[in-house]
Order: structure tokens, then sequence, then C-alpha cells
């Protein structure tokens, strides 16, 4: 199977910045999407920042040019680079990885546990 494991999350004053890591294991052929999600109390599940195989990104609104995914193609890894904190951005990140796990397979998505990232204000 597969693992997906985020890392990063603390507790950060406001305009500060944090950097996260998720690093997916296992039964990997290749990895097409890795994306960013984030939850808040009481409000649904949201896609934060996206990224393909070929590095093409997509941000929410609410992030664009303060937030930055990238990835390491050769460490099945990707990171959100989280610049200009607000309180509004606490929650738990999760990260999901579409995983084709063998040449003949289709993605399948897996999803890591999640990691909490709480602004102060």
């Amino acid at each position: 199977q597969v693992q997906v494991v985020e890392s990063g999350g603390g507790l950060v004053q406001s305009g500060g910045s944090l950097r996260l890591s998720c690093e997916a294991s296992g039964i990997i052929f290749s990895i097409s999407a890795m994306d960013w999600y984030r939850q808040a109390p009481g409000k649904q599940r949201e896609l934060v920042a996206t990224i393909t195989s070929g590095d093409s990104t997509a941000y929410a609104d609410s992030t664009t040019g303060r937030f930055a995914i990238s990835r390491d193609n050769a460490k099945n890894t990707a990171y959100l680079q989280m610049n200009s904190l607000k309180a509004e951005d606490t929650a738990v990140y999760y990260c999901k990885a579409d995983v084709v796990m063998t040449r003949w397979s289709t993605p399948r998505s897996f999803w890591g546990q999640g990691t909490q990232v709480t602004v102060s204000s």
C-alpha cells in the first residue's frame, strides 16, 4: 500500500511562516498530483494548493501570493511554504497524493493524517 505522512505544523504568530512537508512511501510507480487541503473547526475541508507531475500549480484565492507549493519527485515529497500567516489559516492541513502503483494502474488517492497549524493573533 501507500502511506502519506505530513510534518511541519505548529504554533506561529500572525505574520510568521511555516513549511509543511508531505512524504509518500510504499508501492509507488509514479505520483500524478499532490494536493494540500485544510479543515478548520466547524468548516468543510477545502483545497489549498495543488501541483501536478509537470509542476503546474494552482491555489485557493485565500492563499494566492502567500503560499507556495513545490515537490521533489525523487523523494515523493511535496512542500507547502506558508508566509504571512493569518489567524484564519488555523486548521488541520492534509496532504493527498494521487499515486500510480504499477505501470498498468490508474491513479488512486491516498490521504495523510494531517498536521495542525495554529496561528495566534
